[in-house]
């Protein structure tokens, strides 16, 4: 096809079903426009808000008056050691306890009646629907592509208003392949990202940004299977939303959960995530900690953000903590995406690793100008921000220390853990059960299997937790990359 390589190919779009040819691979004829894009990706968040971006430094270095607590525990506990454990075994009491009487808030605020979920809409008759672009960052991904081209097919949203963006590594030769190998909606353009750091989803989200059509923008992941009306779906919530609407996270749901145990816990805390927790703190307007897929975007107002931030590992968290500081807010819909759940433990690992990484960083760029942040956020959504990411940081981190610890106490010393430690226990397992037994997906003996053996799953975390503090100590941007395409696709 004649013009290919040159930008206003790149722009223009294409009629029709696309071969594999008439995906335009979208380098400009100017090296220095080329470079120039590649610069932005990476660093527009850096120039615009440098103390909102990951790529400095973690956090600053603490004041006098820190100092001086830090020195007051550090003397404490070696004048006192006894003392101290047990200051320290309240705080950490307070905080499991802040943690269990937050998750039964939200669970409360989410099965109180009256909370139904839309049915997915229809499209509107008579209103020409926006363009709507769908970036779709791909990296080592060649197993998932073909299921991804099928999925795409069968949105329902008109060909000529939809604008594809398949995001590709230059250094990725089999996932270009086998993009190249399949049919495409039209409208589907591919994206070949120059080198460059880091080489993170967020910078490729970034770069296909500069090109992107639409005045609505929706993220896909490789694996993911998209509802055929999701897009209705977001645009309908949006026409209903409000101005300070301006993003809606659709649910995400595991399609190979009966594959293994570690999916199928995997799948079951993506049912309390997607089918409770956020629609809780969607309900009560707190800032929502945004999945790194199905997610959809006003263009206006994630283009006034600075995009992603190329530079932390949860590109997605990041961005809803800087929508709420900005004022805006985000909302959920019902219509799902299904996707692969990691099924062995090196795979969950390395997944949950860069989540819990994620978290610390972003709480970090929280963390310089605390008071900015509660005076933007409200002190209500700051405090929440609090709990979802330093106090779920914590909590995968100590609790199989806790766990073996207690066990040890209670078995070879007979210990007592005493009436608050006995009531925090039972009540921790009994809201997390409740949580499983409550949220939206099909029933049967696994979720019960489920449920029954959360107390085994929970001390895996506290292994992913201490991989990400070292990672965060010494390669904070990092990605740890998720093999995809490994198990059968659903039906559509």
């Amino acid at each position: 096809m004649a013009g290919e390589n040159s930008l206003s190919a790149i722009l223009s779009g294409h009629s029709g079903r696309a071969s594999p040819k008439a995906v335009p691979a979208p380098r400009p004829s100017h090296d220095l426009l080329f470079d120039y894009c590649a610069l932005r990706a990476s660093l527009t968040l850096e120039t615009r808000s440098p103390d909102l971006s990951s790529c400095k430094s973690m956090l600053p270095a603490p004041n006098a008056r820190w100092r001086g607590v830090l020195g007051v525990f550090a003397a404490s506990g070696l004048l006192a050691p006894a003392i101290a454990l047990e200051v320290l075994a309240w705080i950490g009491f307070a905080g499991f306890a802040v943690l269990v009487v937050w998750r039964a808030f939200l669970l409360l605020v989410a099965t109180t009646p009256g909370f139904a979920r839309p049915n997915p809409p229809r499209a509107p008759d008579g209103i020409e629907l926006p363009v709507y672009t769908i970036l779709i960052p791909l990296f080592k991904e060649a197993a998932a592509v073909p299921g991804l081209a099928r999925a795409l097919s069968q949105l329902r949203w008109p060909e000529g208003r939809l604008d594809i963006l398949l995001l590709l590594e230059q250094s990725d030769q089999d996932t270009q392949a086998a993009v190249s190998a399949q049919d495409w909606p039209a409208q589907t353009r591919k994206l070949i990202l120059p080198p460059g750091a880091p080489q993170t989803k967020p910078r490729a989200l970034n770069y296909g940004l500069q090109y992107a059509r639409g005045t609505l923008a929706c993220i896909y992941d490789a694996e993911d299977r998209p509802h055929p009306g999701q897009l209705l779906a977001a645009y309908t919530a949006f026409s209903k939303g409000g101005p300070d609407l301006a993003c809606v996270q659709a649910p995400l749901a595991a399609y190979n959960h009966s594959e293994s145990w570690l999916a199928l816990h995997w799948a079951l805390e993506y049912a309390v995530q997607f089918g409770l927790l956020l629609p809780a703190l969607a309900r009560l307007r707190l800032p929502i900690l945004l999945g790194g897929t199905s997610n959809h975007f006003k263009m206006n107002s994630l283009r006034s953000l600075g995009g992603w931030d190329a530079w932390n590992v949860t590109e997605d968290a990041d961005l809803g903590v800087r929508l709420a500081r900005r004022g805006l807010r985000s909302g959920v819909i019902s219509t799902p995406t299904f996707e692969e759940a990691p099924e062995t433990i090196g795979v969950w690992t390395a997944q949950r690793s860069r989540w819990l990484k994620g978290f610390l960083q972003t709480w970090a760029v929280m963390m310089r100008h605390p008071r900015d942040c509660a005076r933007q956020t409200g002190w209500i959504g700051f405090c929440a921000l609090q709990i979802m990411l330093l106090g779920t940081f914590l909590a995968a981190f100590l609790h199989a220390p806790l766990a073996i610890g207690l066990l040890v106490w209670l078995v070879c010393f007979g210990g007592d853990p005493g009436l608050p430690g006995a009531i925090l226990l039972v009540a921790g397992y009994g809201v997390n059960a409740f949580a499983v037994a409550a949220a939206p997906g099909p029933r049967g003996m696994r979720r019960w299997l489920g449920a029954l053996s959360l107390p085994l799953y929970w001390p895996l975390h506290s292994i992913a937790a201490l991989r990400a503090l070292y990672g965060w100590l010494r390669t904070p941007h990092f990605w740890a990359k998720t093999p995809h395409g490994l198990t059968a696709h659903p039906a559509y």
